[in-house]
């Protein structure tokens, strides 16, 4: 099972942080080059879709997970990310193709 679902949006016409803001998404933070959105599904935080992206020449290519309930941590950090293709994952790529026709899902 994939780790997360990888996306392209080629030839990317706005401002990253834009097109994902009108997919319903906030900013959470920039590293390195790569941004992080969320969207909330709940008004406890989680679960809610997390979202890495980052701009290779004019595209746009980011990974989606769903993360059931924030990490936890003591001896070891558990992250209680949902990943694959099925289910609200998928629910949620075809929520944004419908906002962003251009999104391809990458291998």
């Amino acid at each position: 099972m994939p780790r997360h679902m990888k996306f392209q949006i080629k030839n990317i016409a706005e401002n990253p942080a834009s097109l994902m803001r009108r997919a319903g998404y906030v900013f959470q933070r920039s590293e390195n080059n790569e941004m992080s959105f969320v969207r909330v599904m709940a008004q406890s935080g989680f679960p809610r879709f997390h979202c890495y992206t980052h701009v290779e020449g004019k595209d746009l290519v980011g990974t989606l997970h769903l993360d059931q309930k924030k990490e936890t941590y003591g001896r070891e950090a558990r992250h209680h990310g949902e990943y694959g293709d099925e289910g609200a994952l998928h629910d949620e790529i075809e929520r944004l193709k419908s906002i962003v026709p251009e999104l391809t899902l990458l291998a």
